[in-house]
C-alpha cells in the first residue's frame, strides 16, 4: 500500500523515457496475460513487522476456503522479508518464517486459488537500492529454492512491492537483477511480476522498464483519487488527505476514463497486459455504501481492458470481510461482479 501522498504525487515530468505519443503506432506482439481474474490481497497479515500486527490477525486455512467460495480466482500474499533475514551473506531467512509462508501458500493452492507471492516492505531497498540488491537477491534465492517444483500456472513471484523514494526506474532493473537471476536459476519460465516507481501508480507504466523475458508481467496500483481513497489515513503524514472528500466528481470520472484509455494504449504499445495489484478505499472515514460505489465504478470502468484486479484487502483495513461479524461486508462482493454471500 502507498505510504506517502507526497511521493505518490511526484511529477511524471521527472520521467526520462519517451512518452507514449512518441512511440511508433505499430502494435507489439501480444504476450498471454497472467490469469489473475478477481483477486484479493491478504493485507495486514504477513507484511507488518509481525504477523497480524496493525490490527490484523493470523491467517487460517478457513480464510482461503471462504475466499474461494466467494468466487475469487487469486490471492496476493504480501510478505515482509527484510526483518526475517540476515543482511549479511548468505542472507539466511528465519526458517520458521519461511515455513509459515509456505503453509499459507499451500493452503491457498489447495483451494485452487492462484497465488501471487511477493516481497513487501523490504524497507532498506527503497533507501539504498543498489546497496541492498544482493541481500534482496539472497532472500529470493531461498524463496525460489523453497518453492521449486510448485506449479507454474498457479504460483507467481512478485519481486518487490511499490518501488519508491530512491528506488526508481533509473535503477529498477539493476536493483532487481540479482533477484531475477536467482529466481530464473530454478524457475526459468515461472511468471515474475514487476511494478514501477512512485509506488507503482498507473503513470509508472508509461516508462516502466522490463527485462527481455517473455514471462515478466507488469503491474500497477490504483488508489485514485488518492485524496478520496486515503482521506484521514494517518500513515500518509505529514500530507494526510482531509476527511470529507466525495467521489466521484466530474473530474474524477474524466480521469478514470483517461486512465482506462492509458491501459489500452499500454497493451497496444507493449503487447503485455498489466494487472491492478492493489485498489481500495480506507474504511475509517468512507461509509460502506460509498466504498461499494467506488469499487463498482473502478471494476466496471476497467472491465473492457481485460485486466485482472486485486482488491485491498481481505480483512482489517480497507476490508471486504468482517472478521468480528464473520461475514462479507454487504455489497462489496457484488461491486466486483461476484455473488453476494449471506
Amino acid at each position: 500500500m502507498k505510504r506517502s501522498m507526497f511521493a505518490a504525487l511526484l511529477p511524471v515530468a521527472a520521467m526520462t523515457l519517451a512518452p507514449i505519443s512518441a512511440v511508433a503506432a505499430q502494435p507489439a506482439p501480444a504476450t498471454k496475460p497472467l490469469p489473475v481474474g478477481t483477486c484479493i490481497n491478504m493485507g495486514n497479515t504477513l507484511e507488518p513487522q509481525t504477523e497480524g500486527a496493525w490490527g490484523g490477525q493470523p491467517a487460517r486455512k478457513a480464510d482461503f476456503e471462504r475466499i474461494k467460495a466467494a468466487g475469487f480466482d487469486t490471492i496476493r500474499l504480501p510478505v515482509r522479508w527484510h526483518n526475517k533475514s540476515s543482511d549479511k551473506p548468505p542472507y539466511t531467512v528465519d526458517p520458521k518464517w519461511m515455513d509459515r509462508v509456505q503453509q499459507i501458500v499451500d493452503w491457498a493452492l489447495a483451494e485452487d486459488l492462484n497465488v501471487i507471492l511477493n516481497s513487501h516492505h523490504f524497507d532498506p531497498i527503497h533507501d539504498d537500492p543498489l546497496g541492498v540488491a544482493a541481500w534482496h537477491g539472497g532472500v529470493w534465492k531461498q524463496i525460489a529454492a523453497r518453492f521449486a517444483g510448485y506449479p507454474e500456472d498457479t504460483l507467481w513471484f512478485e519481486l518487490e512491492n511499490e518501488p519508491h523514494k530512491n528506488f526508481t526506474h533509473a535503477n529498477l532493473l539493476e536493483t532487481l537483477a540479482p533477484s531475477l537471476k536467482e529466481v530464473r536459476a530454478l524457475h526459468p519460465t515461472r511468471a515474475v511480476i514487476i511494478g514501477g516507481e512512485n509506488w507503482s501508480g498507473i503513470k509508472s507504466l508509461e516508462t516502466l522498464p522490463l527485462p527481455e523475458d517473455p514471462n515478466i508481467h507488469p503491474t500497477f496500483h490504483y488508489y485514485d483519487p488518492f485524496s478520496y481513497t486515503h482521506q484521514g489515513a494517518e500513515w500518509t503524514a505529514p500530507d494526510i488527505p482531509p476527511v470529507g472528500r466525495a467521489f466521484p466528481t466530474t473530474e474524477d470520472a474524466a480521469q478514470l476514463a483517461r486512465d482506462v484509455a492509458s491501459i489500452q494504449t499500454y497493451i497496444a504499445r507493449t503487447g503485455k497486459t498489466p494487472f491492478m495489484g492493489e485498489v481500495g478505499a480506507f474504511d475509517r472515514h468512507i461509509p460502506l455504501a460509498d466504498r461499494v460505489k467506488y469499487h463498482r465504478m473502478i471494476t466496471d470502468a476497467f472491465a473492457p481492458t481485460g485486466i485482472g484486479v486485486c482488491v485491498w484487502a481481505y480483512t482489517n483495513t480497507f476490508p471486504f470481510y468482517d472478521s468480528d461479524k464473520r461475514r462479507w461486508l454487504p455489497g462489496m462482493l457484488g461491486a466486483l461482479g461476484l455473488k453476494e454471500q449471506n
